[in-house]
């Protein structure tokens, strides 16, 4: 969903302080589309390959095999309106744009470079549950 087609935001509800209370379960909560937009295929994977450090936009797009220039591009977009992270366009010719992240990406691709670790040594378990599920 772009932002041209996104619903309006919803007011997110408060306790009795007025401090804003996020729930990712509920349908309206902003915290939920940040989810979505960091655990999607190409957003996870844009955060976790720029934690080797600032990448220009071919760089990624060679790393996050499979991802076409349009769906990183808006990848990209998505990621940095959350605050993920950073473009640095420089005015030169041609010209430059690096990406970097954010100290909120930096922490949450950190996160997700975690879980990534935990499914791939995990793949025999995962390869053998699959293939006990199309035995049944």
């Amino acid at each position: 969903m772009t932002a041209r087609t996104r619903r309006p935001a919803r007011p997110v509800p408060t306790d009795e302080l007025g401090q804003l209370l996020f729930d990712v379960f509920a349908q309206d909560c902003p915290s939920r589309h940040a989810l979505e937009n960091v655990t999607g295929r190409w957003g996870l994977l844009a955060l976790v390959a720029l934690r080797d450090g600032t990448a220009r936009f071919n760089a990624l797009r060679r790393r996050v095999d499979g991802v076409s220039e349009k769906m990183l591009a808006q990848t990209l977009r998505t990621l940095e309106r959350d605050g993920f992270i950073h473009r640095a366009a420089q005015p030169t010719i041609p010209p430059r744009v690096d990406y970097t992240l954010t100290p909120l990406g930096r922490e949450t691709a950190d996160q997700l470079f975690a879980l990534i670790q935990q499914i791939e040594g995990r793949m025999p378990a995962v390869l053998l549950a699959q293939s006990q599920y199309d035995e049944r």
